[in-house]
């Protein structure tokens, strides 16, 4: 998500090191959190540096832990030394890690299998294998019993890779070749691969740095791709490739806030190029049937104008939002893009309905819609009354699965909710007449044991705030449960009322675990994401707080067993939180945080910055965005008061959200916070924004953190101990 060696011989757990960067301490104030008889935390040596902006100079002690390369002894010693920090810290949970990885294990059905895709006579799907961390790409021609074709093998291609991940891939249209995107690092720069699906051979195609997008020409030996630039890794151009030929550059975007992709029709007319900002975007098209043709411009880009099409037929189909804050839908005759007056309305604009997303097919339309707050499936037959999916659940999220076919009568969906796991429906558009592919199975799980509730706390401002709640029944709502409050708010993503199988483990332990669904997202639609970003980002902290406030009053936690969790932006609301009331907070866990958001914001070499200006707001030209970044920027405002206990997990090789944030983040809270609590960096040496890449072991990262929480809980708050030193 948008935001997104050689070790040196250094003793990094004691204080013979010749080097300054990690020391160690053993008096009664230990900044790590230590008590008698426990670790002592790495303590990071501060060496001055001015981060100049041409609105003031501010002296960063800890930026030398920034090392683009990844290769600096001094810097890798210092991380090393937090993990082992972290490792011994939580030696004492061992156990219970243990107990909850086994659980959640337990919960995965290991010989799983995706519900199939017709596509031009094969049906494709996703399977896995017991024990085996990968998934396996396959297909059968013509027939669901039909002998079976594996097209890619992941636990293969990951073999000796301690990371790896296909990023995306793309079949011919004849069946014949498939393209996919492979990392091995876990940066996003993804390496082109081609193979013969008649043979099995490898094509000695290939291409570096490539962005994961990828679409064959209707030819069958044309591949459009996108690349990276080298530096900040912005997706910014896309070449094609003409097997055994070279690569050419079709379009590259010189504007430092877009972000390029490429694609295919559902009709394979066209080849897409995308351009998106946060604001603006534009589509060119290219002649699938000539792949070598110019691209030709669909609708000029323009400010504050977002919009994507499909093509089916002898139509466009267009979700945009023109003169509609919530999108709309509309059919675009071809040739008639630019003639407003020619467009025709097939979901009018609504300001209580937001339209996230659109399925074209010949004789109807199904579309992504969100209103109050939650995600439904309206749809919309080319002859008859349009009509929304029916659903169960107070709390939920329903979603249209775009299927390949066009000609399809039957509109695919998911749905599921805090306590159903994700069912696959296909419903007659004509009948109406439903039926469920498949319900994810969960082993070991009951879901009438469980229950969720839709709430809604109140703002500072008298804004409702919608919170989805989930706890196993029998659990005493009366004050005294263990509380987990989820946020992200951020680049309009809304946060759903999902069921994860992963936090089973919280509920039959007797926690109740929240989703605060914050403005900066787009729950409530368009105007609350846009009430959440730039000069009014700090809605997002005080609702979060709101919702936190609120469940404590109405006795879904214990007002000493609260605890805060965000990952990315998220882990940026988690930093702001700290901040802002510490003591509301028992403990915070913090995936992959944004923490350090004007230095990062300052610098133009970091992958995201120049695509996000429109999100945070550009500190280098504006001063009003620098001064308001600057007033809740969680490594800038860390103070010398009582924090709760912290988890931070990063991954040395993330692209999106630098590991040096974090680092630096929990470095600056030991060294300057009043308690004794533990603050503790676990970094994934192999790994990048999404953790790591096996299913198994993202499982063992879950359960790192939920020890962390449930360890937190039973141990007493050491705020007060060290408040009390000083």
């Amino acid at each position: 998500m948008p935001r997104f060696h050689a070790l040196a011989c250094v003793c990094v757990l004691c204080s013979c090191s010749s080097k300054t960067t990690i020391s160690n301490t053993s008096s009664g104030s230990d900044p790590g959190g230590a008590g008698h008889g426990e670790p002592v935390a790495p303590v990071a040596a501060r060496k001055p540096h001015d981060v100049v902006s041409p609105h003031g100079t501010r002296n960063d002690p800890y930026y030398w832990l920034r090392d683009d390369e990844r290769k600096d002894p001094e810097v890798l010693a210092y991380i090393t030394a937090e993990n082992a920090y972290t490792d011994k810290l939580l030696a004492p949970a061992q156990a219970l890690e243990a107990t909850l990885f086994s659980e959640l294990r337990a919960r995965v059905k290991e010989d799983d299998e995706s519900v199939p895709v017709l596509d031009a006579g094969y049906w494709y799907y996703v399977r896995y294998e017991t024990g085996k961390q990968y998934p396996i790409y396959a297909r059968r021609k013509g027939a669901l019993d039909a002998a079976e074709e594996i097209l890619l093998d992941g636990n293969v291609l990951a073999v000796g890779h301690p990371y790896y991940k296909v990023g995306a891939y793309d079949v011919s249209r004849d069946g014949t070749l498939i393209a996919w995107a492979e990392d091995t690092v876990g940066r996003n720069q993804f390496v082109l691969r081609i193979k013969n699906l008649a043979t099995g051979q490898m094509l000695p195609d290939t291409a570096s740095n490539i962005s994961g997008a990828l679409a064959w020409a209707n030819d069958n030996t044309t591949l459009f791709y996108g690349g990276k630039d080298e530096v900040t890794l912005r997706a910014d151009r896309v070449l094609r490739h003409a097997l055994g030929g070279s690569h050419e550059l079709v379009h590259l975007e010189t504007d430092a806030s877009y972000y390029v992709g490429v694609g295919a029709t559902k009709s394979h007319r066209y080849i897409e190029i995308g351009m998106r900002s946060t604001t603006n975007s534009e589509t060119l098209l290219v002649d699938s049937d000539r792949p070598t043709s110019a691209p030709r411009v669909f609708l000029p880009r323009e400010k504050d104008h977002l919009y994507s099409i499909d093509h089916l037929g002898d139509r466009f189909v267009m979700r945009t939002n023109d003169q509609a804050k919530n999108f709309r839908v509309v059919e675009v005759p071809a040739g008639k893009e630019t003639d407003r007056s020619a467009w025709k309305d097939l979901i009018p604009h609504r300001t209580d309905t937001l339209v996230e997303n659109v399925a074209v097919y010949d004789t109807f339309l199904a579309a992504s819609v969100r209103t109050g707050g939650l995600r439904k499936v309206q749809v919309l037959p080319a002859k008859g009354k349009p009509f929304f999916i029916d659903a169960p659940d107070p709390a939920y999220v329903m979603s249209v699965y775009d299927t390949p076919t066009g000609s399809s009568t039957r509109v695919r969906y998911t749905y599921e909710s805090m306590t159903q796991p994700t069912s696959v429906y296909e419903l007659d558009v004509g009948t109406r007449q439903r039926a469920m592919l498949k319900q994810q199975p969960v082993p070991t799980y009951d879901a009438a044991a469980y229950a969720t509730e839709y709430l809604h706390a109140t703002a500072a401002d008298g804004t409702a705030i919608p919170i989805s709640v989930v706890y196993k029944k029998g659990t005493k709502l009366d004050g005294t449960a263990p509380l987990l409050v989820y946020g992200y708010g951020s680049y309009g993503l809304s946060m759903e009322p999902s069921f994860a199988a992963s936090r089973v483990s919280l509920l039959d332990r007797g926690w109740v675990y929240a989703i605060a669904h914050i403005r900066g997202g787009q729950e409530m639609g368009r105007a609350w994401y846009e009430d959440g970003k730039l000069m009014k980002k700090m809605n997002t902290f005080t609702d979060f707080i709101a919702s936190t406030e609120h469940l404590v009053a109405n006795k879904y936690g214990a007002p000493d067993s609260v605890f805060a969790m965000g990952g990315s932006a998220g882990g940026l609301l988690v930093g702001a939180i700290a901040n802002l009331r510490p003591e509301l907070y028992r403990g915070i866990v913090s995936f992959v945080p944004f923490v350090d958001v004007v230095t990062t914001m300052l610098d133009e070499s970091i992958p995201l910055t120049t695509n996000e200006y429109d999100e945070w707001g550009n500190p280098t030209a504006d001063k009003a965005a620098y001064d308001y970044m600057l007033s809740y920027s969680p490594y800038d405002n860390i103070a010398p008061v009582a924090y709760p206990s912290i988890y931070v997990r990063t991954g040395l090789w993330d692209s999106q959200v630098q590991y040096f944030e974090p680092a630096k983040w929990i470095a600056k809270l030991r060294a300057t916070k009043r308690d004794t609590n533990p603050v503790l960096l676990d970094t994934n040496m192999s790994a990048g924004h999404g953790g790591a890449s096996g299913r198994f072991d993202a499982l063992k990262e879950i359960a790192r953190a939920y020890a962390f929480v449930l360890t937190m809980v039973e141990q007493p708050d050491r705020r007060a101990v060290r408040t009390a030193q000083r």
